[in-house]
């Protein structure tokens, strides 16, 4: 898709909220429902159910999605859309664009090893790797 194709599929929306901004905003969610036998949650979506369940680091066989690499999976999709989306929007040429995420977490709180160590993920990273003949401007 170059700029011009997506000028043309956005101009409907941007002139329909331009026009009636209440409906830009939108209120999204998912469910999901918790699984006993296996002690996963089963995370409903647009593409089908994913079972969520323990990290290997925490006991888990590997076999369930962990919600902590969903999260970051989910942050790469949306940068990544974003970031193809503000390119082709601007003309900005590129070869490949690969983008990363890294979290870090300590399992002793997951675990109730240590109480001064927090359940999850206690900081992220993002960054991407562009190749593009772009100048910095």
């Amino acid at each position: 898709m170059n700029a011009e194709e997506l000028r043309t599929l956005q101009a409907p929306f941007k002139e329909r909220y331009t026009s009636h901004p209440e409906l830009a905003k939108l209120t999204m969610g998912t469910s999901g429902v918790l699984l006993h036998d296996r002690l996963t949650c089963r995370v409903e979506g647009q593409f089908g159910p994913i079972d969520a369940g323990l990290h290997p680091a925490a006991g888990g066989d590997g076999k369930d999605a962990c919600s902590i690499d969903m999260l970051m999976q989910a942050m790469v999709a949306c940068a990544g859309v974003t970031f193809n989306l503000v390119a082709t929007a601007m003309s900005v040429p590129f070869k490949s664009v690969k983008v990363i995420v890294e979290g870090d977490g300590d399992f002793r709180g997951a675990l109730g090893l240590a109480k001064d160590v927090p359940v999850g993920v206690m900081a992220m990273r993002m960054r991407f790797e562009v190749d593009s003949t772009a100048s910095d401007e």
